[in-house]
């Protein structure tokens, strides 16, 4: 059974950084794309950033480009997206996902077959 995990969400000031994790177990996940997404209070679930197989793609939402950063480490089951200039809009709950079709990379949550459970993060002004 795949089950993800997020980690490192929690309260930072605007400008301020965090980092989460994302701990992937129950199968084998170094052939499949990965993906975080979040959602705020009445709004959709909205793309992030989504990495490939091999960490040789990413691809980011306009809105996070250049102070967002995606990586994975496969030898550990496990993606990380380091968030820094927080701005007080980035609050929502973030989701990692896994895609179940190996080789490729997305920016739709319908692609994603696996989801975590999510993880808070709130950023004050």
């Amino acid at each position: 059974q795949v089950t993800l995990v997020e980690s490192g969400g929690g309260l930072a000031q605007a400008g301020g950084s965090l980092r989460l994790s994302c701990a992937a177990s129950g199968g084998t996940f170094s052939n499949y794309g990965m993906g975080w997404f979040r959602q705020a209070p009445g709004k959709e679930r909205d793309f992030v950033a989504a990495i490939g197989w091999n960490s040789g793609s990413t691809m980011y939402a306009e809105s996070v480009k250049g102070r967002f950063t995606l990586a994975r480490d496969n030898a550990k089951n496990t993606m990380y997206l380091q968030m820094n200039s927080l701005l007080t809009e980035d609050t929502a709950v973030y989701y990692c996902a896994l895609l179940s079709t190996p080789y490729r990379i997305s920016r739709l949550p319908g692609a994603y077959t696996y989801w975590g459970q999510g993880t808070q993060v709130t950023v004050s002004s």
